[in-house]
């Protein structure tokens, strides 16, 4: 109750809410249509119990978008071209057993030294959203951007429930309808953004490839043993309630 609202990405909560972790378990949406229908319904509504139970509101998701791989050593295309590639991650345990997995040498680092350590070739290469990787002019310092869209990261508009439940439903409902309001423009925005960014990013230089549908399944399967591993710590549960969603949404 000392803060009445946050907006954050999904990944710092995996400590207070563990469940969260699987929207940090690699390659899980194919893209926008896949997350926003998966997070706007049922699926949805079981995190946003957790977070209840957390002493958290949630009142909608929004979107941080697909992240993507930049490095010095050449496109990533295919599985095998990860191998080797010295490759800085978030201080996230699932972020590192991916890249690891994929045959990347992973190194967790603070988001500030990122630009450095590549400009010193301490690194080879990062891993951001296309409108991150702008705006901190890595491609002043990188040379080849893969559309790997190897995770995306949802926003959540969190209110302290402890200060939710003194306001009266009317109170609540115009919360809720704002920050759904909120959504559709952020979103819209957002993605535009990461459009315009790409474009930017290909005008500065950047050598882009996109990836295969063939080589996407390649690398899903590849880092399997991730979602394995990871299982017993998010739990069975939240990860078969988005498996389930993803199916109904790929029409299985």
């Amino acid at each position: 109750g000392t803060q009445e609202m946050v907006c954050t990405s999904s990944s710092p909560l995996v400590g207070i809410i563990k469940e969260l972790g699987v929207f940090d378990l690699p390659f899980l949406f194919a893209n926008e249509k896949e997350a926003d229908t998966v997070l706007d319904g049922p699926a949805g509504a079981y995190f946003n119990k957790k977070l209840e139970e957390a002493g958290l509101v949630n009142l909608a998701y929004w979107e941080n978008g697909f992240r993507n791989l930049t490095n010095n050593k050449r496109p990533v295309a295919k599985v095998e071209d990860f191998e080797g590639i010295k490759v800085r991650v978030m201080q996230n345990s699932i972020f590192l057993d991916t890249f690891k997995t994929l045959g990347t040498n992973a190194v967790p680092m603070n988001f500030g030294e990122v630009f450095t350590a590549l400009e010193t070739k301490t690194i080879d290469g990062q891993e951001n959203p296309f409108v991150t990787i702008e705006t901190s002019k890595f491609n002043e310092v990188q040379k080849y951007l893969s559309v790997t869209r190897h995770a995306y990261t949802p926003f959540l508009i969190l209110y302290s429930k402890k200060l939710w439940d003194q306001l009266n439903p009317q109170e609540q409902a115009v919360l809720r309808e704002a920050a759904i309001a909120g959504q559709k423009v952020e979103r819209t925005a957002l993605r535009a953004q990461s459009e315009k960014s790409l474009a930017s990013l290909k005008a500065k230089g950047m050598v882009v490839n996109e990836i295969t549908p063939a080589e996407q399944a390649r690398m899903f399967a590849k880092v399997k043993p991730v979602y394995d591993k990871n299982l017993p710590t998010i739990g069975a549960e939240p990860v078969n309630v988005v498996m389930d969603a993803l199916k109904k949404v790929r029409g299985h």
